[in-house]
């Protein structure tokens, strides 16, 4: 775990002014008392290292103080734009989950942007809310806790659970799963497993997984027109949600050249928070897959967790 010195602790009363340092600032479920972004929302409290202060003042030849970027906490030992959301900062009874990297920046109408000429909240700030709250001081520190992304493979196939065939299609998404979090600068723990086509044991391991609190479910073969293809039947009833765009559009856009690929019965959605995809058997068609749905897998874990970063 990585440690982060606490420099500055800044509050003001109103939005898009610097902020003024104080001794202590009381942290509770909305924000920081007294300060103007407290709320119920997700950017209740902004944090900046000391660092790209220290590269603005190089570049601009002034000096900047503690809260000048209208940033809460003023920090040291860590290239905090480097965080994800999720990743909690914790200090004491204190946690804090970071929700936003970044920001769009309102130029002229910034109060912030016509006084420094600049600003580097908009690239290199980041933004949290209060998970837990307490009391922070100048020199306290945060510890650092990546959150790791949970993934589950399940792989449906009679012949390959008694071992007639090795599988190919969950090693693969292993493989593509493991590569894609880390490419998104994420850490992520991914587990496999082989069932066979068996109603009652899929539906037993899926909520098993959601009890564990696992964030992506993949479960590869099972979607055909065979008599004992029954991923969709399992997995339907128990959806809180369904997510019928993407597996509607991967049909559509391979079903074009190859008019099989039409035949999937394919199915997304949402148990409790738990993203599940069923994709086909096939090592083709579960790269295919893959490649669709990694993309819009960052937007669907913030919007399950309330984090409305439109």
């Amino acid at each position: 775990m990585e440690e982060i010195i606490i420099l500055s602790v800044n509050t003001s009363e109103k939005k898009g002014t610097v902020k003024h340092p104080a001794k202590a600032i009381t942290i509770t479920a909305s924000g920081i008392e007294g300060d103007a972004h407290a709320g119920d929302w997700h950017r209740q409290i902004s944090l900046l290292g000391i660092e790209s202060i220290e590269k603005m003042q190089a570049s601009s030849g002034r000096k900047f103080n503690y809260g000048d970027f209208a940033e809460n906490i003023t920090v040291k030992g860590f290239r905090l734009f480097d965080m994800r959301p999720f990743d909690k900062l914790v200090s004491g009874d204190v946690v804090l989950e970071v929700t936003q990297i970044g920001k769009k920046c309102h130029g002229e109408n910034c109060v912030i942007y016509k006084e420094t000429g600049e600003c580097i909240m908009p690239t290199e700030g980041i933004f949290s809310r209060v998970l837990q709250g307490g009391i922070l001081r100048e020199g306290d520190h945060f510890l650092y806790h990546p959150r790791i992304i949970r993934v589950k493979i399940i792989t449906l196939s009679d012949r390959a659970s008694r071992g007639d065939y090795e599988d190919q299609s969950g090693p693969l998404l292993e493989k593509l799963t493991r590569e894609n979090f880390l490419k998104a600068g994420r850490q992520v723990v991914v587990e496999t497993a082989i069932l066979p086509d068996d109603a009652d044991m899929l539906e037993r391991q899926i909520r098993k997984y959601v009890q564990e609190k696992t964030d992506i479910i993949f479960t590869t073969g099972g979607t055909g027109l065979g008599p004992r293809d029954i991923t969709p039947e399992v997995i339907r009833p128990l959806l809180s949600k369904e997510i019928p765009g993407i597996m509607e559009m991967i049909r559509v856009k391979y079903g074009m050249k190859f008019p099989n690929a039409l035949v999937s019965r394919s199915i997304a959605g949402l148990v409790g928070e738990t993203l599940i995809y069923a994709l086909p058997g096939s090592p083709k068609a579960a790269r295919e897959y893959a490649e669709e749905i990694f993309p819009t897998l960052e937007h669907s874990l913030r919007m399950i967790h309330r984090i409305d970063s439109h």
